[in-house]
Order: structure tokens, then sequence, then C-alpha cells
């Protein structure tokens, strides 16, 4: 089986576990709406709900810098395993003056993003969860949340918010 089949196939079964668990305990622990899981994304100003989420698994067999083509970017170094496609696709309608793009999981992660203007990472924004906070030209980004070690697959969220 190739590597990304096998990845994929690694993924899957962990996105299926992480969602049986979450549909049991879901309806006890919080009557919100689920966030989706790998979701492409598509806002424009003062989108709602604020902050919007996606949830995932981190993580892939490729190191960020790899992937990133460098080792550092103006908001940090490109560290972690990531796959090679990424994990999501955020389409920007229009400019923000300020957007907060966040990742919040119980292990260390990193969060690489590629888009109009460059590419930028990060990796101890908040504790150990990384993010990136600035202004945002209109356009398409991909997202990748990676993991630390090797193959390593992690649950996250990923908040998206333009409350400062």
């Amino acid at each position: 089986m190739p590597k990304k089949s096998f990845n994929t196939a690694i993924k899957l079964s962990l996105m299926i576990v992480t969602m049986g668990i979450t549909t049991l305990i879901h309806p006890i622990v919080d009557a919100q709406e689920t966030p989706p899981i790998f979701g492409d994304i598509t806002i424009g100003r003062q989108f709602s709900p604020d902050p919007l989420t996606v949830r995932g698994m981190s993580g892939g067999s490729i190191p960020g810098k790899q992937v990133n083509g460098g080792s550092e970017t103006p908001t940090g170094p490109c560290n972690g395993f990531v796959d090679e496609a990424p994990d999501h696709t955020l389409k920007l309608t229009s400019k923000f003056d300020y957007l907060k793009l966040q990742v919040e999981s119980p292990a260390d992660t990193t969060i690489m993003i590629k888009g109009p203007g460059g590419t930028w990472c990060n990796d101890d924004f908040d504790g150990k969860n990384p993010g990136i906070v600035g202004e945002w030209l209109q356009g398409i980004y991909q997202i990748w949340v990676g993991s630390y070690e090797k193959g390593k697959y992690l649950p996250y969220t990923l908040k998206i918010t333009e409350v400062k």
C-alpha cells in the first residue's frame, strides 16, 4: 500500500473513532452543533458564527519545512510533520484588517498556512497551541496542522475569529 494511502487510511480510521466517541458524548456534554471535520471554509467580513470552528486530525509523515520549502517564516518556524495535502482550504471573499486562526488541541501541534502574499508557520502562539493573527488578503489559503511525531495523529479544533 503506498504511504499516502496508508496515512489517509490511518487518518480516516482515527476520524471515525473520534466521530463515534463524539457522537456518544456530545448529547450529554453540550447541546451546541458539532463543527465539521476537515471542512473547507468560505467566509467574508462579519461572518457568523464567530468564532467559526472546524475539526481535524493533525500530523503526517512529511516535515513541515519540506512542504513550506524552508524552515522559517515571519511568524515562526515550520516545525512538525504534516500530510502532503492541506487539512483545510480557507477562501476569503474579502480582505480582513484582522483575522485570527488558532488551533486548540490536547497535545502540542503546529500550523502552516500558504496563501496570497506568502507562507506563515507557528508553533506556540498560546501555550502549546499554534495560531496566526493579522491582516489577511482576499484569496485562497491552504492550512496544514502538524504533529511533532512523524505519523502521530492528534485531534484538534481550528477556530477562526475577527474578535481581537
